[in-house]
């Protein structure tokens, strides 16, 4: 490539890249590239800082944000770094005429700390935990921050707490990452970071139902921050799409004021004092559910939710009937348990269910090499199994090198009611008549025993979760994942608030109670029955629901 003159506008550059480089390398360094028009406006949000000279990209790409800058302002210093060596060459050649460009093929994390800019701009990589030196970045934030943060935070959000460290007086920052920090345990303490540095400013969360990066299924939130005093309030702000960004264009234009619109400046925006880094802050830009009803307690009130059983290898400890019969494995050393989701399609899973799955041959087994005693059972055919795992090296997986025996199944036993932990289409709750075990892809509600929850009263509680009422309360507290993914990890959901059921009328439960057994009447039956579900609903708004 050639030097260029003019800065290119648009995403060529990057769709040229993405059409001669692997899919695998682009993943492999998290390369998700962001759309023009949203770069654009992010570099107005820098350039609103009147004393614009230095710019700092840290995970520079090909450049996009600088390219950006430097339409509108040629003069800036910008310095640029970059971890893989192949998009780096590109981007030194793109830029090699421009002399106030420092490229550095270093990773930013472990370098740069002392240097102040006056804007940082960045669409940082995103990587589970487990993919990148964590433990040791960590300890670089920790050292230099001062601060205490949870051994699952994700990097995109220390490249965010260490770009605000970095910003000079009236310096601006402005990122694009997910939105999965602002409703997640980890960002509790990032969350609280930012509070306390008093630099966040406006918080723009892209719709749920689109993805700003089309091969990442990931939500979108756009951060500015600014280290003035103009302001001690934060604004939250929802678009719906690309087209929509004219919205963003209003806040840049209109800081240190907020919205014009006097109703959603009153509904979205802040004190610092107001914010809550404790809860999820989807609280603070999205409707809630549950403020419509009266009597509201948490889930954990009645239940607890765990997740289901993690094997560490589902391929290895997973049976169907023709691998316990290749394997010669006793039907008694197998423990009956669903593996997939899509194995149970009804809200009642039942023993009939089960047979039909084995005569399938579903994997419906979990291998059990321990007896009741604790003891590996004296089965040479189980024995063999084990030492052809061991050969496999699957006692040494993450999951199995933490457990002793490496064979040993987690102590779950058989949950009455299943819960989906991923939808698309709302939470989705099975009542586990066959009594048997399930793995990670539901998790397992275990009613509590109290007055109003005997084991003769689940039906009363399964009844209300199989509501719109009761998925969309839930609601408020699960994790988004973009493209209209939801997620709901076990807290989520014992934090997550319910109705009081001990405050409907005898005659509403028992009226609650028989509907609910016509409901599943009809679905054994393989009827629909969703008129019996929207009536029990209607009992239950009728309770509950506040009047202004």
């Amino acid at each position: 490539m050639i030097g260029i003159k003019e800065y290119i506008t648009d995403n060529s550059i990057e769709n040229d890249y993405s059409k001669v480089t692997s899919l695998d390398h682009r993943k492999k360094f998290a390369q998700f590239f962001t759309p023009f028009p949203i770069a654009d406006l992010m570099a107005k949000w820098l350039l609103g800082n009147q004393n614009l000279k230095t710019v700092l990209e840290p995970a520079f790409g090909l450049g996009i944000f600088s390219r950006a800058l430097l339409q509108y302002k040629s003069t800036i210093e910008i310095k640029g770094f970059e971890v893989d060596e192949t998009i780096f060459e590109n981007a030194q050649q793109y830029f090699d005429k421009t002399e106030n460009m420092n490229l550095l093929l270093q990773d930013y994390m472990y370098n740069d700390w002392k240097n102040k800019y006056d804007g940082i701009v960045c669409n940082p990589p995103y990587f589970k935990f487990h993919d990148y030196d964590n433990k040791n970045i960590l300890k670089e934030i920790e050292t230099n921050l001062k601060c205490k943060l949870n051994g699952f935070t994700n990097l995109y959000t220390l490249f965010l707490l260490k770009s605000i460290h970095q910003l000079s007086p009236n310096g601006r920052c402005a990122y694009i990452i997910p939105s999965e920090f602002l409703n997640s345990d980890y960002g509790k303490l990032v969350k609280s970071y930012l509070i306390k540095s008093k630099t966040l400013r406006h918080i723009i969360v892209i719709n749920f139902d689109s993805t700003i990066f089309d091969d990442a299924l990931t939500t979108s939130s756009i951060i500015f921050c600014a280290n003035d005093k103009l302001s001690d309030s934060v604004q939250f702000s929802n678009i719906e799409s690309l087209q929509d960004l004219g919205k963003i264009e209003t806040i840049i234009s209109s800081y240190p004021n907020f919205a014009e619109n006097k109703q959603e400046r009153a509904s979205q925006t802040y004190h610092f004092s107001e914010l809550n880094p404790e809860i999820k802050w989807k609280a603070y830009y999205q409707k809630q559910n549950g403020i419509r009803f009266k009597n509201l307690v948490p889930f954990s009130t009645y239940a607890k939710v765990v997740r289901g059983i993690a094997t560490g290898s589902n391929e290895y400890f997973t049976f169907n009937q023709s691998k316990a019969q290749t394997f010669s494995i006793d039907s008694k050393y197998l423990l009956p348990c669903i593996c997939r989701a899509i194995d149970a399609k009804k809200p009642f899973f039942t023993i009939s269910d089960f047979e039909e799955l084995k005569s399938s041959d579903k994997n419906i087994f979990l291998l059990n090499a321990i007896n009741s005693m604790g003891v590996t059972v004296a089965d040479k055919n189980v024995t063999d199994y084990l030492k052809k795992g061991e050969a496999e090296e699957i006692h040494k997986r993450f999951l199995t090198a933490s457990r002793t025996p490496w064979y040993s199944l987690e102590n779950r036993k058989p949950a009455p009611i299943w819960v989906s932990v991923f939808n698309r289409t709302g939470l989705r709750f099975i009542r586990n008549e066959a009594n048997i075990s399930n793995l990670t892809s539901y998790h397992c509600i275990y009613p509590k025993q109290t007055d109003l929850f005997s084991t003769l009263e689940i039906d009363l509680l399964f009844a209300y979760l199989l509501t719109d009422t009761a998925k969309q309360i839930f609601t408020d507290n699960s994790r988004e994942y973009g493209n209209g993914l939801q997620k709901f990890e076990p807290n989520d959901l014992n934090k997550g608030m319910m109705l009081d059921l001990t405050m409907l009328s005898e005659a509403a439960k028992q009226q609650i109670l028989l509907l609910y057994k016509q409901y599943r009447l009809a679905v054994i039956e393989d009827k629909i029955g969703d008129e019996y579900i929207s009536k029990i609903d209607k009992i239950l708004i009728e309770s509950f629901i506040l009047h202004e």
